[in-house]
């Protein structure tokens, strides 16, 4: 059976003053979902709430808007994607193999204390899945618990987007709170790259991050290949 990945996207449309757009950054999506599909892996979308998942008209502009984005704006099968996610009621986590938190800064709003998308992050963790997150995606993880009670966060080694890095763009003071310093404040080992907007991801066990949108690509090809590698490892173990 193809590997099964859930994306998560936000479905905040703006930041606290509603005359700043905000939403998801659509490579986040579009990256992985070509390191998926090339791999073969079926896909799917869920947000906090389902249904229409705006998306940051920065991440629409040169140079964020890249050739996977846009073929998605212009694929209209893909972009109905967006307007009819499934709500985390609707996800049964037994059937995914990976959890991949995108970002945009909606993200830092519905993403850390939603109890559904916790849900399906911990079952799919407990049952051997891997959970994955880039940019302002880490920001689903801050308050997810295993199932003895612990963080799962605690003690790992984890990337995002960085403090220095909100100031870079401008938009520290509109920002609900430092996920950066909320991470290190539930033990996290947060890691950053020195050169700001550059690739960086971390790899702790089944849990991977990626530092920003450029870290994209190469979050989702981690994740494919470290579940590539368990499922030949195990077919090997199977024919001995």
């Amino acid at each position: 059976m193809a590997r099964r990945i859930l994306h998560v996207v936000t479905n905040t449309t703006h930041y606290a003053d509603p005359s700043t757009p905000t939403g998801l950054w659509l490579s986040e999506l579009t990256h992985a979902w070509q390191v998926f599909a090339e791999y073969g892996f079926e896909q799917a979308i869920v947000s906090p709430m389902g249904g229409h998942a705006p998306l940051d008209p920065r991440s629409l502009k040169w140079p964020n808007l890249d050739a996977t984005a846009k073929a998605w704006l212009a694929d209209h099968h893909r972009m109905a994607l967006l307007e009819n996610t499934a709500t985390p009621e609707d996800i049964d986590p037994a059937l995914f193999d990976a959890i991949y938190f995108t970002g945009g800064h909606g993200a830092m709003w519905d993403f850390p204390d939603h109890d559904g998308l916790q849900k399906i992050t911990r079952d799919i963790y407990d049952h051997g899945g891997v959970v994955a997150s880039v940019c302002h995606g880490y920001c689903g993880l801050l308050n997810t618990k295993l199932s003895d009670g612990t963080l799962l966060v605690e003690a790992r080694r984890i990337s995002g987007f960085s403090w220095r890095e909100e100031i870079l763009a401008g938009v520290a003071k509109k920002m609900p709170y430092n996920a950066e310093s909320e991470m290190k404040q539930r033990g996290a080992r947060f890691r950053k790259n020195w050169l700001p907007f550059t690739a960086r991801v971390e790899m702790d066990g089944r849990l991977i991050t990626g530092q920003n949108p450029q870290s994209a690509q190469a979050t989702a090809k981690q994740v494919a290949v470290l579940l590539t590698t368990r499922e030949n490892s195990s077919k090997m173990e199977s024919t001995n």
